[in-house]
Parts: structure tokens; sequence; C-alpha cells
């Protein structure tokens, strides 16, 4: 052991945070091998776990007074945005 704490939070994000999503993922993405139909809900899960972290890291910095910190996981947020809206006017044309 590194005799580090690990339940402190990391630039913002709860420790708690990204475990909890990836299991979370983990159960969803197995309960698809028995239920395929459920696979645009694993992978929009999947997709959403960035995001929930970036809005946690956003909301919680700003209220600790950390401006630099928020405003650039909402620079993170805007940039998966844009890159969305890009991909779907790419593949409309």
């Amino acid at each position: 052991m590194s005799g580090k704490d690990h339940t402190h939070e990391q630039a913002g994000l709860p420790a708690w945070l990204y475990p909890t999503a990836y299991w979370i993922a983990v159960a969803l993405l197995a309960a698809v091998l028995l239920l395929p139909q459920l696979a645009l809900v694993g992978v929009g899960w999947m997709m959403a776990v960035p995001v929930l972290a970036g809005l946690t890291v956003a909301v919680l910095a700003w209220r600790r007074g950390d401006r630099l910190l928020a405003t650039s996981a909402l620079v993170a947020l805007v940039s998966i945005a844009l890159i969305f809206a890009l991909r779907g006017v790419l593949s409309s044309s």
C-alpha cells in the first residue's frame, strides 16, 4: 500500500462516483447479454458517465469557489457537445 488516503476527491470528483458508475455499467452490459434490447441503454450509460463526472466537477468546484476548475469542466462539456453536433452535421451530409 502506498499509505495514501483514497477517500478524498481528486480534481473535484468524489471518490465514489466513478466506481459506482463503473459497476452500474457492468450490470447493464451483463443484462444486455440476456436482454439485447437494452443495448442502447447500456451504451448510453457508458457515454453519460463522463458527462455526469464533468457536471459533478463543475458544480462542486463552483460551490467551493474554484472557478478555474469549474470553468475547465464546463469547457470540456461544451467540447463534448460540439463533437456530437459536428458528428450529426457530418453524418447528415
